[in-house]
């Protein structure tokens, strides 16, 4: 079977391109310097698995130029880099999971198993994807659910990716706090057979900064 594909879902952390919201209480520079943090903690976890041969790791990344990403790709030895593209956030997750489909190099009459993250949360471990990708074996998809109403993992098992469908991505209410809710009434009407996975919080807020530096502070 080919190795589950997992995509880092990321903005550019350049002061304006990111946390808007966070950005709007502590302005755009902090702002930046916090998700650049996070970002390096959230590739690091994720190059830790990559590096047991247990993934295929890209990173989907919006907010930089071609060239640009072309230029940080190379600073990232394990890591495929893409750009996300237009559209709104299902349809920009879709795509990359389609571009994963078509990069499996083995024939199978089932898809390539997928898993989807953001690149904004501080407390991340290896266990939390290594359970992800663990409980993809025995269930068709796998959610972790995020303190605001959306997620902070979606994984989908090769099973549900040929061909990939449509109907986690769309329809969605993407920036509130129904995604999670929506999200598994559809698959609740569909009959999928998912998995929730511990809650954790990303960081859009003041308030979220709490476990961030809790983070930062048990490295010191």
């Amino acid at each position: 079977m080919a190795k589950p594909s997992l995509i880092i879902m990321a903005r550019w952390p350049a002061a304006g391109r990111c946390k808007s919201r966070l950005s709007n209480q502590i302005g755009r520079l902090p702002a930046s310097v916090i998700q650049n943090e996070v970002t390096k903690h959230t590739i690091a976890v994720v190059r830790r698995i990559n590096q047991r041969d247990l993934i295929n790791a890209r990173i989907a990344i919006s907010g930089l130029g071609p060239k640009a990403c072309q230029r940080w790709s190379r600073t990232l030895e394990g890591f495929q880099i893409h750009q996300q593209g237009e559209g709104s956030l299902g349809l920009r997750m879709r795509r990359q999971i389609i571009f994963c489909q078509r990069e499996k190099k083995i024939t199978s009459h089932t898809g390539r198993t997928t898993l989807i993250i953001g690149a904004d949360l501080p407390s991340l471990c290896e266990q939390d994807i290594l359970k992800a990708i663990e409980l993809l074996e025995s269930h068709q998809m796998v959610i972790g659910p995020a303190k605001d109403g959306g997620y902070w993992l979606i994984g989908l098992s090769g099973s549900l990716l040929n061909p990939v469908p449509q109907w986690p991505f769309c329809g969605i209410p993407w920036g509130t706090n129904h995604v999670l809710s929506e999200t598994l009434r559809k698959a609740e009407s569909l009959k999928i057979n998912y998995q929730l996975l511990q809650e954790q919080s990303d960081l859009d807020l003041i308030e979220d900064l709490e476990p961030w530096l809790q983070s930062n502070q048990r490295k010191d």
